[in-house]
C-alpha cells in the first residue's frame, strides 16, 4: 500500500522521518551517471548479503514474537537464498549482480569489490542499532528503509510517485539505456518491499503502543535512516570519482 495520509500516532511520526530522509538524502537528488550505477552494484550487492545474513538475523534471534520472527527470517531468505515469489528463484544479491552484468560490468570485479569506508561505517553503525538492542528497535531498523520504496514520500516528482527503487529504475533506464526486462532488481523490490514494509509497519505500530515505546521507536527510525543517508551519499561520491575515471579511460563500463 502507498503511504497512508491519514496515519496517526507513531506511524505518522515515522512517516515524517521517512519523508525527511527522502528529501534530505543527496543521492536521490543529485545527477545520476554510469559511475554511480556501477558503484551502487559494487556496494549494494555486498550490503544486501551482509544485512540479511548477519544483521537481520540478529534481530530475528532477539524477537520473542514467533510470527514476526518468521517474517524477518523469510524476508532475509529471499534476499540471500532464493526469492521464488518475486525473483524467479534467485536471491536479490544475484539479481543485482546480473543487473551489473547487463550494464557491461565485469563479474570478477563485482565479486572482488570491497566495502567503501562509508559502507563499513554504516555496517558498524547498524550493529549498534540492531544487535544487543531491544528487539522492537531492531525491527524498526529492518523495515524503515524498506518504507522508502513505498510511493507517497518526498516533495514530488518521480521519487514521490514511485518510491526510491522506482525512481532508481527510471534513472538506470535513462542513463544506461537498459530495457525494463533487465531492470527487474528494482521492480522486485518495489513489490517485495511493499509487502515486507506493510507487515513490519503494522507490527511496529502495534508493539510500540503495547510496550509504550513510541518515542524510542521514532528515534530508532531516525537514527537508522541517518545511517542509510551516509551509506547512499558515500556511494554517490565514490561513483562520481569512478565516473571521471571511466571518462578518462574512454570506457562506459568496468
Amino acid at each position: 500500500m502507498p503511504r497512508d495520509p491519514k496515519a496517526t500516532g507513531v506511524l505518522k511520526d515515522l512517516d515524517q522521518v521517512v519523508e525527511d530522509f527522502m528529501n534530505n538524502t543527496r543521492f536521490f537528488h543529485e545527477p545520476f551517471n554510469v559511475g554511480r550505477a556501477q558503484m551502487f552494484v559494487y556496494q549494494h550487492r555486498q550490503n544486501t548479503r551482509y544485512r540479511n545474513s548477519v544483521l537481520k538475523l540478529k534481530v530475528a534471534t532477539n524477537c520473542p514474537d514467533w510470527e514476526t520472527r518468521l517474517r524477518v527470517i523469510g524476508a532475509a531468505a529471499e534476499e540471500i537464498i532464493a526469492d521464488d515469489e518475486h525473483g524467479g528463484g534467485l536471491p536479490h544479491w544475484q539479481i543485482l549482480e546480473n543487473l551489473g552484468l547487463a550494464a557491461g560490468m565485469s563479474k570478477a570485479k563485482i565479486r572482488a569489490a570491497t566495502p567503501l569506508k562509508s559502507t563499513q561505517l554504516a555496517w558498524n553503525a547498524w550493529h549498534g542499532l540492531m544487535d544487543n538492542k531491544h528487539w522492537l528497535l531492531g525491527l524498526v531498523a529492518n523495515v524503515v528503509a524498506e518504507r522508502a520504496n513505498i510511493s507517497g514520500y518526498g516533495k514530488g516528482g518521480e521519487l514521490k510517485k514511485h518510491g526510491w527503487f522506482g525512481h532508481e529504475r527510471l534513472r538506470w533506464k535513462k542513463t544506461l539505456g537498459l530495457p525494463d526486462d533487465k531492470l527487474g532488481f528494482f521492480k522486485l523490490h518495489e513489490v517485495a518491499d511493499e509487502v515486507h514494509s506493510d507487515l513490519g509497519w503494522k507490527n511496529v505500530s502495534k508493539f510500540a503502543k503495547e510496550l509504550r515505546m513510541e518515542s524510542e521507536v521514532v528515534e530508532a527510525g531516525r537514527q537508522n535512516l541517518a545511517v542509510w543517508e551516509h551509506y547512499l551519499n558515500g556511494i554517490g561520491d565514490a561513483g562520481d570519482i569512478l565516473n571521471k575515471e571511466l571518462k578518462r579511460s574512454g570506457r562506459k563500463a568496468a
